[in-house]
């Protein structure tokens, strides 16, 4: 039986399994820089221990940015004067993983969370080079914080929306904290207990080597396996085993 892996020993075997992949989190909060970010907290717990082990970690605080509202990949080209998901979206296809952050508002996931997943939506159709939709052999998961309930809320929405583009979720990736119902103190205002918490703390550090895990085993195997999910090939005509229905 194999032991824990120990994060501080620089020769554990898995600094070689996750050297070289690259995570994007794309922060979702209403905050612009450079104001404080409760969410941005929760992240950087997670991306300090992906870069222990080797890993390019890519941060974006995606109301920084003009990104328009739409489900087109460039909005520019319906009447849109700026539009800076395009570029965005390059980043994002850059990493092997990603994990969207947000905040908790009114029970439910930020507006910009709800942008960033339209936006992610639009580009859905494009296809990678083996006739797949283009999320297919990435891996995703999120972090969610706030001051009032709904975590695991936020994340069944986030959760499902990513896999429904083509993103594997591998199990427990998801993680959160909230404080007390109501107004209070935030993840890293003074006393929260945020940065304490052993739930959190505990979850978040599944959710980042899941997600590390599935996605070295996904770089292993060549990515996701093609055969049966290839729209391209779909739309020449093959059905890939699938027997048209007998109707009666």
């Amino acid at each position: 039986m194999s032991s824990i892996p120990d994060p501080n020993v620089a020769a554990s075997p898995f600094a070689l399994g996750f050297g070289g992949l690259r995570a994007v989190f794309v922060n979702c909060t209403l905050k612009r820089s450079p104001e404080q970010s409760h969410t941005q907290g929760l992240a950087d717990l997670s991306s300090r221990l992906m870069t222990r082990y080797g890993v390019q970690v890519d941060h974006i605080r995606a109301v920084d940015h003009d990104i328009a509202t739409g489900v087109y990949p460039d909005m520019t080209e319906h009447g849109w004067r700026t539009d800076e998901w395009p570029a965005l979206y390059e980043r994002i296809m850059a990493a092997d993983i990603l994990v969207l952050v947000g905040p908790i508002w009114l029970g439910d996931n930020s507006s910009v969370m709800k942008k960033v997943i339209e936006r992610l939506y639009a580009c859905s159709a494009i296809l990678n080079d083996a006739g797949q939709y283009a999320y297919y052999g990435r891996v995703g998961g999120c972090l969610i914080t706030g001051n009032e309930d709904g975590v695991k809320h936020c994340a069944m929405n986030v959760l499902y929306s990513l896999q429904h583009l083509g993103y594997m979720i591998p199990p427990q990736a998801d993680a959160g904290w909230v404080g007390p119902a109501g107004p209070g103190p935030s993840y890293l205002d003074a006393g929260s207990g945020g940065p304490e918490n052993d739930f959190t703390n505990r979850n978040t550090t599944f959710m980042t080597y899941n997600v590390l895990h599935a996605a070295a085993m996904l770089r292993q195997a060549g990515g996701f396996p093609a055969y049966g999910n290839q729209r391209s090939k779909w739309d020449s005509g093959a059905r890939f085993d699938m027997a048209n229905p007998e109707y009666r």
